[in-house]
């Protein structure tokens, strides 16, 4: 088609290419490239003036002493566990990305919040996805009775701030960003080009307005955020929502959030009435362990200000081919091979022989170093088949000698541990020389992973 042509670009630098490559000169990613269409034409490829996402005034200079501390307006969304991850709050002319595998249930967490965001403001939902009777169906299954929520399912840019003037809306929901499309971009809805242009402009008007935004983006095949990696610098939030669809319990995590802490997780359970705050993880993750079996052992992870006790199951089992496998669930490989090498080096434990397999129980992903004591307990259990106590807990770091390093936070993972019916609790060495509490449970201090063994009895 006339001044139109076929390009290529990187969805993590917008690195432009005549074809398509494996992997991108510029940022070194590979099967980053996806195939758009671009203008021309001089009269339209020129990219439109766009005010300023801070201030609608001209900027100048100013000293660092004259800078003043803004006081950030929250809103409370109903949940105390989405509150938690956001930092206390949705924040006043904030934009919040979301992201989530397909079903995992973001437009039923959108939902449930708009009735307690729409008691004292005005709510807009955009869906670009559904139809409003489905919207609406949906709605009177949570409970949710649309006070203050307006419903537009329009996918053009400049049809939806159309509608946002006349609205004029304290609360935007966009489900999802990869449907909107700009008309002065030709590349198709979803696009590179697309997502980046119609973001940037959705997000100038909510810091040019003092909207709060909430955006949902689809995932890729990866488990990325479909669309430009500058989607992602340009928010103010990265919220995923993780868990197994097959299974009832969801996970938030912030991957990045400017006005908060990232380490806090928020644990939901999907329902038929929709997504209920599980206040007490560490019971959910323990629900169901078995008893006196020979492979689990229970560990404490700190996730943000709160400790998370969870089951960490090994199975450990002789290999009929000349490579062994190793996999991980909810832990990092890397880790897992770092521990089956120390247990091999310095105890002389025969892995090698052996097919390892990890599991973290309630899809939790664990990358904290102070979990590796309870995972080497696990594998040593599973390989000689004798069970960790099942009122023992395990806390610790490991080194490449075998030495048992000291971990932060000892006391609330302590008191955790004890408020859940532990009565023992294996921890390093030199986090008791400098305890300054009064546990509630025996602890049982090691120097290294053979003090570990004599848990089980060797």
């Amino acid at each position: 088609m006339k001044g139109l042509k076929t390009v290529y670009i990187c969805s993590n630098c917008t690195y432009h290419s005549p074809k398509w490559m494996g992997k991108c000169p510029s940022c070194n990613q590979w099967n980053t490239f996806v195939e758009d269409v671009i203008s021309t034409s001089p009269e339209e490829t020129a990219t439109p003036k766009r005010k300023s996402m801070i201030s609608s005034t001209e900027n100048r200079a100013i000293s660092y002493s004259d800078l003043e501390i803004p006081e950030y307006i929250r809103s409370q969304t109903g949940l105390s566990e989405l509150d938690r991850v956001l930092g206390g709050g949705l924040v006043h002319g904030s934009v919040v990305l979301i992201s989530g595998e397909p079903g995992i249930g973001k437009s039923t967490l959108l939902m449930q919040i708009c009735e307690c965001l729409g008691a004292n403001k005005k709510v807009l939902y955009i869906s670009g996805e559904e139809s409003g009777g489905q919207l609406k169906l949906r709605a009177k299954r949570l409970g949710v009775s649309g006070r203050n929520l307006f419903v537009l399912t329009e996918t053009n840019l400049d049809s939806i701030l159309s509608e946002a003037d006349k609205i004029k809306p304290d609360i935007m929901i966009i489900d999802s960003i990869q449907t909107i499309y700009d008309d002065a971009i030709k590349s198709a809805p979803g696009s590179v080009a697309q997502v980046r242009e119609s973001a940037l402009t959705l997000i100038s008007r909510a810091k040019g307005d003092g909207i709060s935004m909430l955006l949902v983006g689809h995932v890729n095949k990866e488990g990325g955020i479909a669309g430009p990696k500058v989607l992602e610098h340009m928010v103010d939030a990265v919220l995923c929502f993780e868990g197994e669809k097959l299974q009832s319990y969801r996970i938030i995590r912030a991957n990045k959030n400017r006005f908060g802490s990232t380490n806090e997780i928020g644990v939901f359970e999907m329902t038929d009435k929709g997504l209920i705050e599980v206040g007490n993880p560490s019971e959910m993750l323990l629900s169901g362990r078995p008893k006196n079996t020979p492979g689990n052992c229970a560990m404490c992870t700190i996730e943000g200000t709160r400790p998370i006790i969870a089951e960490v199951q090994a199975l450990v089992s002789t290999t009929v081919f000349p490579a062994p496998r190793r996999t991980a669930n909810g832990i990092d490989h890397n880790r897992l091979c770092l521990i089956i090498a120390v247990l091999e080096k310095r105890l002389g434990l025969k892995f090698y022989q052996n097919d390892v397999y990890t599991n973290v129980i309630g899809g939790l992903y664990v990358s904290e170093p102070a979990s590796d004591a309870a995972i080497a307990l696990a594998l040593i259990s599973s390989l000689t088949d004798k069970a960790v106590p099942d009122d023992l807990i395990a806390i610790g770091e490991l080194g490449l000698s075998g030495e048992c390093r000291a971990v932060s936070n000892l006391e609330q993972r302590v008191k955790e541990a004890a408020r859940l019916g532990f009565t023992k609790a294996v921890v390093p060495y030199k986090n008791i020389e400098k305890r300054s509490f009064d546990a509630q449970i025996e602890l049982i201090p090691i120097h290294s992973i053979y003090d570990a063994l004599k848990v089980l009895g060797r």
